[in-house]
């Protein structure tokens, strides 16, 4: 005999057992005090509700120590019939010991996986009684109790709801007592019913701490579930704004429920994406506003779920950098978020990334901010390489013919990890802009695989060619002509920049960034950077596009020991695409 089982012959040993004449005794008493219509069967009810209450008590530790519904109803025929008109008596369920010991009786009869018809059958009339008891005080014989009693049916409503979300918090919180033995009843037990019971009431106020009670016990017992029908109705209320759930309680949720993680990410992208006007500030702020950052900071498996639907979305949407963009914001926020909590847990990188080239990850999710500027240049020269070999590899697998989409793999899984960090694309770009013909070439690759990931029909290398020319031309017009830049150079970078049927709308967009990065990192006179920009972005028509770029650089421009002037630059610069008729100034101030 296991000690699990001794102990439980040990506890039925030590309780009284009930049998059927003493629960015969007590049905006779509830049939005749029916629902207490009469101030003789009040007086009566009221007599007796001490007795009741033991004997209520003395039923509970009984029906505790039988194994299933099935037996305590074979046991205890009656007892279907005793708790139900009980339930029905407002003088007794008016008690708020009385009415929590037939709480526990109700829950302790619920089956979670019931095995036969008779238990199905239990579950059901369970759940309407629970649903009864929150609701009590819809009929007249109630009501006209609560009228003698000088108490509005509506207060006391509120009062027995509330006193009920207190009695069910407190056994909530209750400490798991199985120990890991499944043939020992646990409080966990009651989480299942409890939740079950909320189902009616997740949209009501009173019923909110015991919500957030249910979804932020920590989960520590199998038996800890939560109803999947609670789960679900709490998610379409929430996203309906329809109940408020404290922060720890939003994440709680996503973490028990799928579909509400996945309703969560599919807002933000919706909130971004259709609305194509905002700025990079704003993206940043409902990116963090949304607790998804949060959320995949505190649980490896939020952040796989969310990352894993990023990785979908950029799959379909590869040549949208509003999608680039978002997905960027996000791992920045989230890599903060996990920096900040690294003191309460600790996870690998290479857990968050399983599927991204392990050489990788910390080169790239290591911040440009956190580097000496003069590190970046040999940093993305190594990442260059890097990723220029593992493209090199998948392009001799194609001519192979083997078949195998391993490298194809490799090489979306590398460029979605570039996407992610794109603070290194940035750092590349505005390296350019102080790089020579020598030293130009790794850089210039980097940015072009980040635009043409794919090389379709050598795209990339095509577009290389044309990235290259298009800076040879940005040298020529902010660092050798300062004062008046050549006509030929800015007319043919205008042409790189206007949009052409057989060129992707990718290519005016980077070219774009280098544009102005150009304008705001070159160490030209401030009046020269913004006549080439203003020039270059009217006859283009990307002066919208141009803002952008400008407040993104904003955004990380107090990092670096040219911090304030690189800001000063960019105010003066978005002031100049604001006001396009204000002329630029003729101070050569760097």
């Amino acid at each position: 005999m296991s000690q699990s089982q001794l102990l439980m012959q040990l506890q039925q040993m030590a309780e009284p057992m009930l049998n059927v004449h003493d629960i015969q005794l007590w049905l006779d008493k509830a049939v005749a005090w029916g629902q207490a219509d009469s101030q003789d069967t009040q007086r009566d009810t009221c007599l007796h509700l001490s007795r009741l209450k033991d004997f209520l008590q003395k039923l509970l530790s009984n029906i505790n120590n039988m194994s299933s519904t099935t037996e305590i109803m074979k046991r205890l025929p009656l007892l279907g019939q005793l708790l139900g008109r009980l339930c029905w008596n407002p003088c007794v369920t008016a008690d708020a010991s009385s009415r929590g010991q037939l709480f526990q009786c109700l829950w302790r009869l619920y089956s979670e996986h019931p095995g036969n018809a008779l238990e199905r059958k239990a579950n059901q009339w369970i759940q309407k009684m629970l649903r009864q008891l929150a609701v009590e005080g819809e009929d007249a014989a109630a009501e006209a109790l609560l009228k003698h009693a000088c108490v509005p049916p509506e207060e006391y409503r509120l009062k027995v709801l509330r006193k009920k979300v207190a009695l069910l918090q407190q056994n909530i919180k209750r400490s798991c007592s199985s120990f890991g033995d499944i043939s020992q009843r646990c409080s966990c037990d009651d989480m299942l019913a409890t939740s079950e019971a909320c189902v009616p009431l997740v949209t009501c106020p009173e019923a909110a701490p015991l919500i957030d009670a249910l979804l932020q016990k920590p989960v520590s017992c199998v038996r800890a579930a939560l109803s999947e029908e609670f789960l679900d109705v709490l998610s379409s209320a929430y996203s309906c704004h329809h109940v408020s759930l404290e922060e720890k309680s939003v994440v709680s949720l996503w973490y028990h429920n799928l579909p509400s993680l996945e309703e969560a990410v599919l807002s933000l992208l919706e909130c971004v994406l259709t609305n194509m006007r905002l700025k990079p500030q704003e993206v940043m702020h409902q990116t963090a506003q949304s607790l998804l950052p949060k959320a995949c900071a505190q649980h490896c498996s939020i952040f796989l779920v969310v990352n894993d639907i990023f990785r979908s979305i950029l799959k379909r949407t590869e040549g949208c950098m509003s999608v680039r963009y978002l997905i960027q914001t996000f791992t920045m926020c989230f890599l903060r978020e996990l920096a900040a909590q690294q003191h309460q847990m600790s996870v690998s990188m290479k857990a968050l990334f399983p599927q991204s080239p392990p050489s990788l990850l910390v080169p790239l999710l290591t911040l440009s901010s956190d580097m000496p500027e003069e590190a970046w240049r040999p940093h993305l020269n190594w990442l260059s390489g890097s990723l220029q070999r593992l493209t090199e590899e998948e392009e001799e697998r194609d001519r192979s013919c083997s078949g195998s989409t391993r490298g194809h793999c490799a090489v979306f899984e590398a460029w979605f990890l570039l996407v992610q960090c794109a603070h290194w694309v940035q750092a590349a770009v505005q390296l350019l802009v102080t790089s020579g013909p020598e030293d130009c070439v790794p850089l210039l690759w980097l940015l072009t695989f980040y635009h043409y990931p794919t090389n379709r029909g050598h795209q990339r290398a095509q577009q290389l060619v044309r990235v290259r020319e298009a800076w040879d031309h940005l040298r020529s017009l902010f660092l050798v002509a300062v004062h008046s830049p050549p006509v030929d150079n800015l007319q043919s970078l205008v042409a790189l920049l206007s949009p052409h049927p057989q060129q992707q709308s990718l290519f005016p967009l980077l070219i774009l960034n280098l544009v102005v990065n150009f304008a705001v990192f070159v160490k030209n006179s401030l009046s020269a950077s913004m006549g080439i920009l203003q020039m270059v972005v009217n006859q283009s028509g990307l002066v919208d596009e141009a803002g952008c770029v400008l407040s993104s650089l904003e955004l990380t421009s107090n990092k670096g020991s040219d911090a304030n002037r690189v800001l000063l630059r960019i105010k003066a610069l978005q002031n100049i695409l604001t006001h396009p008729h204000t002329p630029p100034p003729h101070t050569h101030t760097h």
